[in-house]
């Protein structure tokens, strides 16, 4: 059984939980490796003003792990600590921790260290605190070739074991779209598009490739979680948002071009 002892909550996230209200967590890596300082900053506040701004007036927790603890929410001191965490010159680090890396970094307590979760780190943490929402970029995938190395990010086999709704802008067209979305297939994790027949590509809103399902409020995305929990399933639910800014057609383009030098220079799996 998991030890909720290692939760650390901010009392903002708290109160709103006994209160039952909205409370959607956020990955920390984006903020550690993602960004420049202080460019991870401003995406932090822009982040947190977006949720907070939403009708129904969301509370965000950020999630991180730090001197042993998870955790759940960060105050603002503690966000500029780890956004400042991407600058040499400061005497503070962050280490990208996935599902694996849990165990050891929350044991060894590195000093002046944060400990920057993934996409599933973030959901297995998520979950134990009872949040049942995490919002993020972009979701990982089965890389290209990933039938051969088996490259497939832990991710997709925590999407299959931990039920809470991620809401992404698709996977990145650097991976293997097609194989990401038969593994969630295989896996029993429900996937729907929000408002497009057609499942996106994190940059773009087209990756050509048909969204398994399509949803168009928010009712209809609370109802199928509840449902899942009434069918006694154990899987999360992918929920994608196309990206609706002009500029990703643009950067999908030069992915795809730059895919294409790749296949003819021979490249494939983790070369890519």
């Amino acid at each position: 059984m998991a030890n909720r002892a290692l939760l650390k909550f901010l009392p903002e996230v708290s109160s709103a939980m006994s209160l039952r209200k909205a409370v959607v967590a956020l990955e920390s890596t984006i903020l550690a490796h993602g960004l420049p300082h202080p460019e991870n900053l401003m995406l932090a506040k822009e982040l947190s003003s977006i949720i907070r701004s939403a009708d129904n007036r969301a509370i965000p927790a950020t999630i991180a792990m730090k001197d042993g603890m998870c955790c759940v929410g960060l105050s603002s001191e503690e966000i500029q600590d780890l956004c400042s965490s991407s600058d040499s010159s400061n005497n503070i680090s962050a280490i990208k921790c996935s599902t694996r890396d849990m165990p050891l970094f929350l044991a060894k307590k590195p000093v002046n260290t944060w400990g920057a979760t993934t996409v599933a780190s973030t959901m297995k943490i998520a979950h134990l605190a009872g949040i049942s929402t995490f919002v993020t970029g972009g979701t990982g995938g089965v890389h290209r070739g990933g039938e051969i190395d088996m490259d497939i990010s832990a991710d997709l086999p925590e999407l299959a074991c931990t039920p809470v709704v991620v809401v992404s802008a698709g996977v990145k067209s650097i991976l293997d779209i097609g194989l990401t979305l038969e593994t969630l297939e295989t896996l029993g994790v429900p996937v729907a598009t929000y408002g497009s027949d057609e499942f996106p590509a994190f940059f773009s809103p087209s990756s050509g490739f048909e969204a398994p399902n399509r949803v168009d409020c928010a009712e209809e995305v609370a109802s199928a979680y509840w449902t899942a929990r009434d069918l006694g399933m154990l899987t999360g639910m992918l929920i994608t948002v196309p990206n609706p800014d002009p500029a990703g057609a643009e950067v999908e383009s030069a992915i795809q071009e730059a895919l294409a030098e790749a296949k003819e220079m021979g490249l494939s799996g983790k070369n890519v």
